[in-house]
């Protein structure tokens, strides 16, 4: 029993050891439409990916939409150094899917897509 608790402990510290750094709940910037999210990030096997936890309005007053639980970041691999590309960012506010790449600086993440030669980006804070 002690063998298998130690040996519990060990999968949970080494999971936490190879966290990715980008990892955790981010706030996205106001949309098109003034409403921003929480997003989740987490690994997705060997790829990182996020799903929109939950929706507010300019005023800061949560919102029900059908987006929320919805993919937003798939396929997004880390480089080293806090860069992430080749993924895909779907925005909400426009309903588009855009070739993605994230940059992770402290508590920021900037996250950048281009679809067709358009680009936009956005600057997320860190929720936890």
């Amino acid at each position: 029993m002690k063998l298998m608790t130690l040996a519990a402990g060990l999968v949970l510290a080494a999971s936490a050891a190879f966290a990715d750094p980008v990892e955790g709940v981010w706030k996205t910037q106001p949309g098109d439409d003034g409403n921003y999210g929480l997003v989740t990030i987490s690994t997705c096997g060997s790829e990182i990916c996020g799903v929109l936890g939950q929706g507010y309005d300019a005023g800061g007053k949560k919102i029900s939409s059908p987006n929320i639980g919805k993919r937003m970041i798939w396929g997004m691999k880390a480089q080293g150094g806090g860069a992430y590309k080749g993924g895909k960012i779907w925005a909400p506010d426009r309903d588009k899917t855009y070739n993605s790449k994230m940059t992770l600086n402290g508590n920021q993440l900037k996250v950048e897509g281009c679809v067709l030669g358009i680009c936009r980006g956005q600057t997320w804070t860190r929720v936890k």
